[in-house]
């Protein structure tokens, strides 16, 4: 059977059964010396073998003298000859083949066997306890998986990376079997782990809601109870079209159609059968720290064409702690949900007449313009120029540029003048253009140009969140050109301007990853190979820790991202560097060397901030809407106690203005009280109330956000106050 190919141990598991069972038969009516000598050969496979009777046997007794009768000793010796020849036989083979596992606690254990369990090899190497599966070469594997090859194997706990996808997985199985048995006739979609938890996509008749998750946990609090055992059982494809189609189970059905293999691994607990690759926990009885949290609309498959399915989401942990702390974190993250603050603070919103197209209020733009203002003032100082390009370009750039074969489901098109054109979704093939308009020398090199440009690609509606995931975005894109030998110190050159923005300037801790080729890149193997370590080179000449992400590259280059972690422990995908050899020659990009002849510049893409959208959302989940002072909506709250004292504060305002901070004035008929708690609610950094004191002296009593009341100052010493707040313009 081939490997993944899995058969239900019950009705399912019969194909193996007769051979095995009459080899066993033949040989039980005879004594131990007699029976068929089993060498151990290795087979090249994991997946269970067709039987499982070959084994190497001799007399229990050893030899004559030993209480062994001669018989015995006559038979043993013809068996250690029947033995010896096979082995010879094998050896002429390949070697005599025995599985051997080697520990990642420097234990090595051997069996002489054809095939063994994951769990008797960890046994074997002193590491099977609080293991919930096993890591053979890299591959996780059940503790109930037969395994026929050995190699090095560790132990996958619960708490580690590995060990939580597992749980969560199983997780989302448990509570596909807690939803069956309570509303039976329901249909089940995909159930993967995400992370930091779990989902399943199911079509069940009526409706489920977040007051049904009590009932479905208490549930699946039942079912880990009963500790029911995980069995994985292989089937062939066709047997398991046939047996999901008599499950009536039509999103089973479809998926196991859409396989081009001969088998399917499935899953048992109980009653409910899944289709599933797997591995899994060993019992229910491991899934105890978990919650749901959860339920949203998901069209099967993501396609607005499909079903409109029901999505329950949930989460789980190791331990109770970790459980606690993670819910914990999700009820500070609700508080500092971006789409409510940005209601709350009034500065943005969302509309269905323009779904995943924000539209930004003037409290929404003053922050933008900041930080768009920093942004160029950045670049300037680090010797970029900036750039503008049209939104609409003619279909042949993208054709030329490759986005046309990669891209052109996320991209919306028009058409002028009877001809087709694209709306950009990236900014490099405008970049392109420009960099053409002249002959560039080797003199002109580095040449670094940035541009902010709004992009549109075309996310699935099921897909876009707040400013998190939108379909309008401006992209802090800059194109670098240069000369081989440049291209070490450019990246360089961007991962210190990271650096500074993420750390000096926002406080960001963060983490980096090196993305290699994906399996629909353009180029040859040679080129990819010389861009991938041109990054790594970069990366280890600055000491910069990273991981490797294997496949996710561009389609054109490898990549370096950067993930911000905000202060809650989240972390969010934003700046990237791209190494590019393939647009160069794609569009024939030339510069005139020292040599006088023509070569191809190394083009490379990076962001910083990303998305200006994403990066400002991001920004107010992480101060909770509470901005520093120098990139603050209103900085400056100014409020006259009363009548009298306005024009004391319209002349502040002006005075404040002259500045250049943002002050806003609250002259409404209400109480003191309630305005200064509507400022405190707008998280305004500073408060300056005015009463007949203060403008009899010419004075303004402060109120600081976090320090509360500062006390009556005159306007010299307020200016040396707000002088000491950080702002990066200052520099």
């Amino acid at each position: 059977m081939p490997e993944g190919v899995s058969r239900p141990e019950d009705e399912m598991h019969r194909e193996a059964e007769p051979l095995a069972e009459s080899f066993a038969a033949s040989d039980e009516a005879k004594t131990p010396s007699e029976r068929t000598p089993r060498p151990c050969i290795g087979i090249r496979r994991r997946g269970p073998a067709p039987y499982s009777g070959f084994e190497s046997r001799r007399p229990p007794g050893g030899h004559a003298g030993n209480g062994v009768e001669p018989r015995h000793e006559c038979a043993h010796v013809v068996s250690m000859f029947v033995e010896t020849a096979w082995a010879f036989f094998i050896f002429k083979l390949g070697g005599w083949i025995m599985l051997r596992f080697e520990g990642n606690n420097g234990r090595v254990c051997e069996f002489d066997r054809s095939t063994v369990k994951v769990s008797e090899a960890l046994a074997g190497l002193g590491q099977e306890k609080k293991a919930l599966a096993g890591k053979l070469d890299g591959e996780l594997l059940d503790l109930e998986r037969e395994v026929s090859v050995g190699g090095a194997l560790e132990p996958v706990l619960a708490g580690s990376e590995d060990g939580l996808s597992i749980l969560r997985h199983s997780c989302a199985h448990l509570m596909a079997q807690a939803i069956e048995n309570l509303y039976p006739g329901t249909h089940f979609g995909i159930g993967p782990c995400i992370k930091d938890g779990f989902y399943y996509d199911v079509d069940v008749a009526g409706a489920i809601t977040e007051q049904d998750l009590p009932a479905i946990e208490a549930e699946m609090r039942r079912l880990a109870g009963a500790a029911e055992r995980i069995k994985r059982v292989e089937m062939g494809r066709d047997e398991a079209l046939r047996f999901f189609g008599d499950r009536s189970d039509p999103y089973k059905v479809e998926l196991i159609t859409d396989l081009d293999v001969p088998g399917v691994s499935l899953y048992r607990q109980g009653n409910y059968v899944d289709l599933c690759r797997g591995p899994h926990v060993p019992d229910t009885s491991w899934l105890r720290n978990f919650k749901l949290l959860s339920v949203a609309g998901a069209y099967w498959r993501g396609s607005e064409k499909n079903k409109m399915l029901t999505r329950v989401y949930g989460t789980a942990f190791a331990t109770p702690d970790e459980l606690k702390q993670h819910l914990k974190r999700l009820e500070e993250a609700k508080l500092r949900d971006h789409r409510k603050l940005g209601r709350e603070l009034d500065l943005f919103s969302l509309h269905d007449e323009g779904p995943g197209f924000p539209f930004f209020h003037p409290k929404g733009m003053a922050v933008l313009n900041t930080l768009i203002d920093f942004w160029r003032r950045e670049h300037l100082r680090r010797g970029y120029s900036e750039i503008r390009t049209p939104l609409i370009l003619d279909r042949s750039l993208w054709l030329q540029s490759g986005h046309w074969d990669h891209y052109k489901e996320n991209m919306y098109f028009t058409e002028i003048d009877e001809k087709p054109f694209a709306v950009k979704p990236m900014n490099c093939p405008g970049g392109i253009l420009v960099y053409k308009t002249q002959l560039r020398s080797y003199r002109d090199l580095p040449l670094r140009m940035a541009e902010l440009g709004i992009v549109h690609r075309h996310e699935r509606s099921g897909v876009l969140h707040g400013l998190m995931r939108v379909r309008c975005f401006t992209q802090d894109d800059a194109h670098l050109y240069c000369q081989p030998d440049q291209v070490k110190d450019e990246v360089v050159g961007i991962m210190n301007l990271c650096e500074y923005i993420y750390k000096d300037v926002f406080g960001f801790r963060y983490s980096v990853e090196l993305s290699t080729r994906p399996e629909n890149s353009m180029g040859e193997p040679e080129q990819w190979e010389a861009a991938e370590a041109a990054l790594r080179d970069a990366l280890e000449t600055t000491g910069t820790p990273y991981r490797v992400n294997e496949g996710d590259g561009a389609f054109y280059g490898p990549k370096i991202d950067f993930h911000l972690e905000d202060c809650i422990g989240r972390t969010w995908q934003c700046g990237t560097i791209q190494l590019d050899f393939q647009m160069p020659e794609r569009f024939d990009m030339h510069y005139v060397g020292a040599d006088g002849q023509e070569h191809r510049p190394v083009m490379l893409h990076r962001t910083v901030l990303g998305s200006l959208e994403r990066f400002f959302g991001i920004l107010i989940e992480h101060y909770a809407g509470a901005f520093p002072f120098w990139i603050a909506p209103v900085q400056v709250k100014l409020i006259p106690i009363a009548e009298e004292h306005r024009d004391y504060i319209r002349e502040l305002a002006g005075t404040l203005g002259g500045w250049g901070l943002r002050v806003e004035t609250d002259e409404r008929d209400e109480k003191l009280g309630k305005r200064i708690r509507d400022a405190q609610l707008q998280k305004v950094p500073y408060m300056i109330v005015i009463g007949d004191k203060e403008k009899e002296a010419r004075v303004v009593a402060v109120r600081e956000r976090s320090k509360g009341d500062l006390g009556s100052m005159d306007l010299e010493a307020f200016r040396k106050l707000l002088d000491g707040e950080f702002d990066p313009s200052r520099r």
